[in-house]
């Protein structure tokens, strides 16, 4: 890395956090990408020092976008897009349909990401439940109304019986 770095962003996706790093050279107009340390995508001589990067991230190929704008005289302001959404907006976003759970299981940290689209559960009494495992350890996602439309479903990790704290990423 040189000391053209000129952004860096933690984006966490399904499969975990990665980190985006974005070096510009204005005076050269060189641009490279890395994504959790590993250079993915490397220009040079680009004459149009304005513009957009486009690359994927992740196991799942989530498309990113970096945004080079000019914001006075030789000042440039950089934003990273997630499947086309501000990053803030796309962490939003995923926030409102996701739950995650962090967590170290036998030595092993782990990572549990609850997609509403993804979960299908058996009815019990009181909602839903999504049985896997982790392991040699039972789990259980746990679905139930909060009561309130406002606050919709909440949605509890148990792992071997014992409730994990929902991670506010």
């Amino acid at each position: 890395m040189t000391n053209d770095l000129a952004g860096v962003w933690e984006v966490a996706l399904s499969d975990g956090v990665h980190r985006i790093e974005f070096e510009h050279g204005t005076t050269t107009g060189k641009r490279v990408i890395y994504v959790d340390g590993k250079e993915i995508l490397r220009r040079d001589w680009m004459f149009k020092l304005v513009g957009k990067e486009a690359f994927n991230v992740g196991k799942s190929e989530t498309k990113a976008t970096i945004n080079i704008d000019a914001v006075s005289g030789f000042a440039y302001e950089y934003t990273l897009e997630i499947n086309g959404k501000s990053l803030k907006k796309y962490m939003e976003n995923r926030s409102k349909v996701t739950s995650t759970w962090v967590l170290n299981l036998d030595g092993t940290d782990c990572r549990v990401v609850l997609g509403e689209s993804l979960a299908c559960g058996e009815f019990v009494d009181d909602g839903t439940e999504t049985h896997f495992t982790l392991g040699d350890h039972n789990c259980c996602v746990k679905a139930v109304s909060s009561g309130t439309r406002r606050d919709g479903i909440i949605h509890t990790l148990l792992v071997d019986g014992t409730e994990i704290a929902e991670c506010t990423e």
